[in-house]
């Protein structure tokens, strides 16, 4: 994998973890179809004890189909951003993670695992328990397992 070009701007290991546990949101790539690059905005639920990225995913579809094609992709996330007072430049934080994915169907990891993305938006139990039980059986998991993880502070001046 390339190193970063402006090595001065890149994050440690640990700042990246971070912005992947706290960050609700990214974007998926794969390769699509007709070779076409696809990608799409997705929650996300960083494992800390295995290092990978699970999304949830539908049994059907172009994501879907893309990923039983071909199992490369990349995720792309980037902290909210800060500026300050009086200026107009935003001070940005990203992580993009290369790896291969896998569809995990599995129920009782499926729920579990969504339960704890679920947990990223709310605390409401009740509502997190029939949401999976209302989804559980058209739902999969697919697993990031990342081959290399790098990210950056840009000052979008």
């Amino acid at each position: 994998m390339r190193e970063l070009t402006r090595i001065n701007q890149k994050l440690p290991h640990g700042e990246c973890v971070h912005i992947l546990k706290t960050e609700t949101r990214g974007v998926l790539s794969v390769i699509g179809d007709g070779d076409f690059p696809y990608g799409m905005p997705m929650n996300h639920w960083y494992d800390e004890q295995s290092g990978c990225i699970y999304f949830h995913c539908g049994r059907s579809g172009h994501r879907y189909d893309s990923v039983k094609n071909c199992s490369k992709a990349s995720f792309c996330v980037y902290s909210k951003g800060e500026k300050e007072e009086g200026e107009w430049a935003w001070k940005v934080k990203s992580v993009i993670v290369f790896g291969n994915v896998e569809i995990i169907d599995d129920a009782a990891k499926t729920a579990r695992i969504s339960r704890e993305l679920s947990l990223k938006f709310t605390s409401d139990e009740e509502y997190i328990a029939k949401e999976i039980e209302a989804h559980l059986k058209k739902t999969v998991l697919l697993k990031l397992s990342p081959v290399h993880i790098c990210g950056k502070r840009v000052v979008e001046e």
